[in-house]
């Protein structure tokens, strides 16, 4: 049988269908990139906002058309959508298949065989566990990019009270670090350049006394010649002996991606954030005494429950304060199950939501702005990802601070460190010319 997967929402989900690429095709499936041809069609889903819910349905849709002429197809809802649903719910959507939560993958090829032997049979299983599924699965990479995901922990405890994670991936399961050691072998063996940590909260992974920080040093002796990143990290995870170990070791990137949500602390105590505004500075006042140059990413949301015009300014005013590098914003949407769907007023009208979102999009366009001009008439080494999708003659690539930047093609080769000087930059992205040698 052949198989068709698409991908959507976050990192995560991009290396969990990986994962599903590699339980499928060593059970003998064919794995096809043209969804005409496939006999079973998964999508592999997220959850976490109503927006790509609405996507992905509408996608579902659109695809359910290829039963009318061919019965035969079989289409699997997969990921955190799954579990997002009650049972009764998931019975409605009588034309999909197969439905599998993020802890059952290994699953998917038995429930398949089994829809073929029982042609009228729904397979559903979105049952969570309480430990790591995948330690022994390597992932079948699909990208080209010179980058890997690779994923150490899943799953959330901290129970904001708008987040839908712990009730769609469950709580919080770490790897064994000799399975990640080992992944990280293979993925600088077929010639990845970097290597991105995933976890929902990437710096609580904790693993029979072995913490993030000893994780993370780890990888970085492993595999001395692979750039290491990690995301993404809950505020108050972040100790000053994680920062010594980035700033030990120059092949972990400077880059922090720590989400602030809210610039208010009322509206932080409402989402059972568990750090203060007062507290959020603080941890960046640390970050930025140990690790002066820096980059600090952020998610910022606008509209949640009973948000005042005075704490929309309390977040303009901390993002005036830090100046993110760059920042994902999104406006508040209600998801079933979590506690402020369950008991706060989601009384924010859309357009004020939709305002205040427009109105630190354009902050946060100015600050990136502002933090890309710093990096002008520096030399910083660019890991060349590809060549620009706006000009064929230039390179694009990244520097330890996750900034993008272009620069004329040479003989260099994707994939190889360069030495550029940062010449201009636009509101985002550097402009540079290469000197001197390859590294």
């Amino acid at each position: 049988m052949k198989f068709y997967i698409e991908t959507y929402g976050c990192q995560m989900n991009i290396y969990d269908s990986e994962i599903i690429c590699s339980i499928l095709l060593k059970s003998g499936f064919i794995k096809t990139s043209t969804l005409k041809k496939a006999d079973i069609i998964l999508l592999n889903t997220c959850a976490i906002r109503e927006k790509p819910e609405k996507k992905i349905f509408n996608r579902l849709m659109k695809i359910r058309c290829l039963k009318q002429t061919n019965n035969q197809i079989k289409i699997g809802l997969v990921g955190c959508l799954a579990t997002h649903y009650n049972k009764q719910t998931l019975e409605k959507l009588n034309f999909i298949d197969l439905i599998v939560g993020p802890d059952s993958y290994k699953k998917i090829p038995k429930m398949i065989k089994n829809l073929k032997k029982e042609q009228t049979k729904k397979e559903i299983d979105v049952s969570l566990a309480n430990q790591e599924k995948y330690t022994k699965i390597i992932p079948i990479g699909v990208r080209t990019s010179i980058s890997a995901f690779l994923s150490i922990m899943r799953g959330c405890d901290n129970m904001c009270t708008f987040c839908i994670v712990p009730f769609s991936r469950g709580r919080e399961k770490s790897r064994n670090p000799n399975s990640i050691l080992k992944e990280c072998k293979i993925l600088y063996k077929k010639g990845y350049k970097e290597i991105i940590l995933l976890g929902q909260n990437v710096d609580s992974y904790f693993f029979k006394q072995i913490k993030f920080l000893n994780l993370l040093e780890l990888i970085a002796i492993t595999v001395p010649l692979m750039r290491i990143r990690f995301l993404t990290s809950y505020p108050s995870n972040i100790s000053k002996n994680l920062l010594e170990v980035v700033k030990k070791h120059s092949n972990i990137c400077k880059h922090f991606h720590i989400p602030l949500q809210s610039g208010s602390t009322r509206i932080l105590s409402l989402m059972r954030r568990k750090y203060t505004v007062e507290e959020f500075l603080l941890i960046i006042k640390m970050i930025k005494q140990i690790i002066p140059d820096c980059s600090i990413s952020s998610d910022l949301m606008t509209g949640f429950c009973t948000e005042t015009q005075e704490d929309h300014r309390e977040t303009i005013r901390i993002m005036n304060i830090i100046k993110f590098n760059f920042s994902y914003m999104f406006k508040y949407s209600s998801r079933q199950g979590t506690y402020a769907y369950r008991k706060l007023k989601d009384d924010v009208p859309n357009i004020l939501k939709l305002r205040r979102l427009n109105e630190i999009l354009m902050l946060q366009k100015s600050h990136s702005f502002y933090r890309l001009k710093e990096n002008i008439g520096k030399i910083q080494n660019v890991l060349i990802e590809g060549i620009s999708k706006k000009d064929d003659n230039y390179y694009y690539g990244r520097n330890y601070k996750n900034d993008i930047i272009v620069f004329p093609k040479t003989k260099s080769k994707i994939g190889s460190y360069n030495r550029v000087k940062i010449l201009n930059s636009t509101f985002t992205t550097l402009i540079g010319e290469r000197i001197l040698s390859e590294i």
